[in-house]
């Protein structure tokens, strides 16, 4: 996945909460490690005066997130399932 579909994704997953859910379901750990980590990170400050408007949506995107549950996802553990799901999709199958 590319970084700009990476961000695509996250930002989508921030605006409807609902595929949150599908990709814990559909299990796409990445997906949801990416997101745990941009949300961490969260905005930075500078996108305040360069984009007023997207600063505010990513800051309560990212507020709605942490309340509905997303600080109970542990990001070591995602990216330890995303990494034993990259390998059994490189395995070979017999």
């Amino acid at each position: 996945m590319s970084v700009r579909q990476r961000e695509t994704t996250i930002r989508a997953m921030l605006a409807n909460p609902a595929l949150v859910d599908s990709a814990f379901k559909q299990k796409r750990w990445a997906e949801l490690a990416a997101l745990v980590k941009f949300a961490r990170r969260d905005v930075p400050p500078e996108m305040a005066q360069t984009d007023p408007a997207l600063y505010c949506l990513l800051r309560e995107q990212i507020t709605r997130f942490y309340l509905l549950g997303g600080a109970a996802f542990s990001l070591p553990k995602l990216e330890k399932l995303a990494r034993r799901r990259a390998v059994k999709r490189r395995a070979p199958r017999a």
